[in-house]
């Protein structure tokens, strides 16, 4: 792993092409079978949203988008009916959400010096969010948006409170996050292999010792789980005035 710390130490003095790795192949179970990717969110699907936003911002040069099997089709026309012109591949998941994120990394471009794994049902991350992340990422070599947690959080045994931690040093992490490409697809790859379950991305790279940047988060950048997230959807859309 040194040739990947010594290259990671060093400022690029350009930005690297950056690959967007879109993981749209979940079950939707807790969106009570819907899927939530192909729901309707003020006249556009979650995720033409998604990819529209991550289309728009100049420091990606492409987009693969992860889904399953049955789903390869309509993604496939979806991408066509809105020209989204960046997504050069569309494939297959695997059994978990890293093997298909890595499913996704292998279809990169050889030229990709970063890549950036933003969930599909993540719709309303903005082009601030995408820039600062990106751009630290390419600093650094590992970077994720974040939010404070403002709600007391209790640590709890069996029903029982054992703790109360302390929420100044907790965040709430978002996506993209974005690695240098041979760092994160070693990690994931690494993580398949010893059969570990990761929560998110920046796991498996922070098990190879490698320190994770935050970036500013925002609270709207919220990930689409169940019927209530579409309620706060439709809300962030008419906030900002794009649902009519």
């Amino acid at each position: 792993m040194a040739p990947i710390f010594d290259r990671l130490r060093r400022r690029r003095a350009d930005m690297p092409f950056c690959t967007a790795v879109v993981p749209a192949a979940g079950s939707s179970t807790r969106m009570e079978g819907q899927d939530k990717i192909l729901l309707t969110l003020g006249d556009y699907p979650v995720l033409v949203r998604t990819l529209q936003a991550l289309e728009a911002c100049t420091r990606i040069q492409e987009i693969v988008v992860v889904t399953r099997e049955d789903l390869i089709v309509p993604v496939s026309q979806l991408c066509r009916d809105f020209a989204l012109e960046k997504v050069t591949h569309i494939v297959t998941g695997g059994t978990t959400r890293t093997q298909s994120v890595l499913n996704g990394i292998r279809e990169a471009s050889p030229q990709a010096g970063l890549i950036a794994i933003h969930d599909g049902a993540r719709p309303f991350v903005t082009q601030e969010v995408l820039e600062e992340v990106i751009d630290r990422a390419a600093q650094c070599g590992a970077a994720a948006p974040a939010v404070p947690v403002t709600d007391t959080v209790k640590r709890a045994m069996n029903g029982i409170v054992e703790e109360t931690v302390d929420r100044d040093t907790l965040f709430a992490v978002q996506t993209p996050q974005v690695f240098e490409a041979s760092l994160i697809k070693v990690a994931l790859q690494r993580a398949v292999e010893e059969g570990v379950t990761l929560t998110d991305d920046c796991a498996a790279v922070e098990r190879l010792g490698m320190k994770v940047a935050l970036t500013r988060g925002d609270r709207a950048n919220i990930k689409l789980t169940t019927p209530t997230d579409l309620d706060l959807g439709l809300g962030i859309l008419n906030g900002r005035g794009e649902f009519v």
